[in-house]
This record gives C-alpha cells, sequence and structure tokens, in this order.
C-alpha cells in the first residue's frame, strides 16, 4: 500500500479532536475540521483557513520566459506587471485542458505557476517538453505551504497581525512578495477559490505551523475556523469556479466549461488556439450548465443527464445540497441544444429519473463593499 503523502501542515491538525483526513490524490488531508456546515458559513460569514499546501508550484524564468507562458496558456500573459496575477489555463492541440494554473508575474523574466496537486508531474513534464530559448523551468512545490485565508473578515485579520496595510489593501489577482509575518516572510495575494475575498499566503514549509496557528490565533476574535476540504469544494461550487477532472479536463474544453474569457483567441499563437477557434466559430456542440432539482433527489458527480424525450444529453460534473442556499443544485455538460434557463431535464438518481431544470449559476455571488 503506497503511503500517502502529507503537507506540512499535517502535526497541526492534532489540535483539532474533530479533524477527519481523507486520502485526496495521495494525499492525506482534512475533509473537515469541525463539520462542513460550520466552516463554509464561516467562510461566508466570517473567515477560514485551509491549509492547500498540496498545491504545485514552479519557477519560470529566462529571457523568454513571458514568450514561452504566452505560448503554453490560454490567457494574455503580456497583460501582467510585477506583482499581479491570473487566472489562466493549459491545452492540449486539440483544445483539452491539461490544467488550470495561475501565472504569478514577479519580473518580466521570474513568474511562479500554481497548478492543481493531482497534476503537478503531468504539468512540469509538459512545460519541459515544449520549452524555448533561454527558460528555464524548476518545480518548487516541496520548498513551499500555502494557506488560504478566506471570507469577508480575511482582510481584518491580517491587519491585526500588523501585516502591512498596503498588503490588506491589495487589488484583486495582485500580490505582494518578502511581506513580514512573525518570525519569517511570506508572498500574499489576493487572490482564492470560494467566491469570498481572502488571500493565499506561500511561505517556507519550514515556517508553515508558526504562521498557521499566528493566523488562527489573531482571526478568533472575528471567528476564523480551520477549514477542510469538504467546505472548500461546496464553496467554490456555489460560486461556479471549475474543478480539474470534473468541470474541467483532457477531454473537456475551456469553452464548454464556460471559462472562455481566460482564452485570449487574439493573440498570438498558443497550444490548443486552432482548436479552440474552431469550436467558436462552429458553435458548441456541449455547456456546461446549472441545474436545480424539482422532484427530491441531489444530483452527483457523473450522474446521466436525460432530455423530456429520454434521449441521453451528458451528465453531472457536482452537484449537492447548497450549504448557503439549502437547495439541490448542480453543474452539468450537456448538449447546448438544452442549455437554456427553464430547460426541463431529467437526472438518474439511484435507477431512477429525476425531474430538474437548467437554471443560472453561479449559484451566489458575493455582496461587495463599495
Amino acid at each position: 500500500m503506497t503511503e500517502l503523502k502529507r503537507t506540512p501542515l499535517y502535526p497541526c491538525y492534532a489540535d483539532f479532536p474533530g479533524v477527519r483526513c481523507i486520502d485526496f490524490g495521495g494525499w492525506e488531508l482534512p475533509v473537515q475540521f469541525s463539520g462542513i456546515q460550520k466552516e463554509h458559513d464561516a467562510v461566508r460569514k466570517q473567515a477560514g483557513l485551509f491549509d492547500v499546501s498540496h498545491m504545485g508550484e514552479f519557477r519560470v524564468t529566462g529571457k523568454f520566459a513571458e514568450a514561452f507562458l504566452q505560448q503554453m496558456t490560454t490567457n494574455d500573459v503580456s497583460r501582467l506587471s510585477d506583482g499581479q496575477a491570473q487566472y489562466t489555463l493549459m491545452c492540449r492541440p486539440d483544445g483539452g485542458v491539461v490544467d488550470d494554473l495561475l501565472v504569478y508575474r514577479q519580473t518580466a523574466d521570474q513568474f511562479m505557476l500554481v497548478v492543481n496537486a493531482s497534476n503537478i508531474d503531468k504539468d512540469y513534464d509538459w512545460l519541459r517538453e515544449h520549452v524555448i530559448g533561454d527558460v528555464s523551468v524548476e518545480n518548487i512545490s516541496d520548498e513551499l505551504a500555502l494557506l488560504a485565508l478566506q471570507g469577508p473578515s480575511a482582510a481584518a485579520i491580517l491587519h491585526a497581525l500588523d501585516i502591512d496595510p498596503a498588503v490588506c489593501g491589495l487589488l484583486p489577482f495582485h500580490f505582494a512578495d518578502g511581506v513580514s509575518f512573525p518570525g519569517t516572510t511570506a508572498l500574499v495575494s489576493r487572490t482564492g477559490y470560494t467566491g469570498e475575498d481572502g488571500f493565499e499566503i506561500y511561505v517556507a514549509k519550514e515556517k508553515a505551523g508558526d504562521v498557521w496557528r499566528t493566523i488562527l490565533a489573531a482571526g478568533e476574535p472575528f471567528g476564523l475556523v480551520p477549514a477542510g476540504l469538504g467546505a472548500r469544494d461546496t464553496l467554490r461550487f456555489e460560486a461556479r469556479l471549475p474543478l480539474y477532472g470534473q468541470e474541467l479536463s483532457h477531454a473537456i474544453s475551456p469553452l464548454e466549461a464556460g471559462v472562455g474569457m481566460f482564452v485570449k483567441l487574439d493573440k498570438p499563437d498558443f497550444i490548443g488556439r486552432d482548436a479552440l477557434l474552431k469550436q467558436k466559430t462552429e458553435g458548441l456542440k456541449r455547456k456546461l450548465v446549472g441545474i436545480e432539482m424539482v422532484d427530491r433527489g441531489i444530483p452527483r458527480c457523473h450522474y446521466p443527464v436525460y432530455a423530456s424525450d429520454g434521449r441521453a444529453i451528458g451528465e453531472v460534473t457536482t452537484g449537492t445540497q447548497s450549504p448557503t442556499l439549502k437547495r439541490n443544485l448542480g453543474l452539468a455538460l450537456i448538449d447546448a441544444g438544452y442549455a437554456e434557463p427553464g430547460t426541463e431535464l431529467w437526472v438518474e438518481i439511484r435507477g431512477k429519473r429525476l425531474k430538474a431544470e437548467v437554471v443560472k449559476a453561479p449559484f451566489y455571488k458575493r455582496t461587495r463593499k463599495e
């Protein structure tokens, strides 16, 4: 039996008697600390702190680093200035997704990529396979821990730690490096995967436990709780943020998944551009849509979806009872002709077809402060 990998924060889990860990892609990670509903609600109303140190980080350097990333990713890296980040995707020549990721521009010739944990080795090989000119790709995943502080109180918690006010006031998808925390420094970005305001904190793995406990102590008066993978999944689902392997994959393109705004077909050639341009020109055959159950039942990943005439038209990619809205909701990849909101569908749940309808997604949008 293969031994599960553990993040640098694993010893901290013992501080919480109710923690429950699971095998997540070969990692022993907490699905919950005190309960998914409680953790979900805390992130929506106050704040939650996630250990996402299983994510992968690569350093891309060299004179042609920007040109290389332009070729490898769908978004326009040339629009970034130092201290900015962007969400993007890497595609295969057929338009299928290798991975979705974040690109951080540190300098004109140095970038950091943050990739999905399950794809670290695959992504690293893919990038090195296509290296051009004076470019170096280095896997630095084992050097770093990653904490995600998410929720409406996130900035106030950093402020309580006496973090530089300029960092607390970062714009979305901006970051600062060398930020002082007690006993160490970190890269802090205003990014996240919950649909809420928040920050992601990259710190040397040796200092991760200290930073984790320091943030939790500072956040206690603000209602901060540690949060696990269960709440992370329900939060991102309500906000319609895709999960690789479900809403995105080698067989699902960014356009089909509804993240076409991150595909810049007007920029110079990139891997997958021709296939994606053809999809857009000819019209999508499949689309990712929101669905809500009319009959009683919860749609789950891979449950078949049918049209009213009984024809199979796709399947659910993610589904649950929304902790915020208390409605049985799902995302489904279906034939494009059935994607209009209000369309009646049927979802097969445990051998029985139950009525559902197409609804608008995201299901939840946070109220932004002026």
